[in-house]
């Protein structure tokens, strides 16, 4: 689990604009980011049907077709 200790940047009406983190979150954040993108991929390829076939019977194939 993330620990963040953000600090904000305000406007004059005290409305968030911005947030601060240190370099070492910062890190922490884009690594996390990188491993959910794997995830979602990994998750979507498992989605597509699979059409592969066992070595042999790809030769098979091949060879039937000559």
């Amino acid at each position: 689990m993330l620990t963040m200790h953000p600090e904000y940047v305000v406007d004059e009406k005290a409305r968030k604009k911005a947030v601060l983190v240190s370099f070492a979150e910062w890190q922490q954040l884009m690594e996390a980011l990188e491993e959910l993108n794997d995830i979602r991929a990994y998750d979507t390829a498992k989605k597509e049907p699979d059409d592969l076939a066992p070595f042999e019977e790809a030769v098979r194939q091949i060879k039937a077709k000559r």
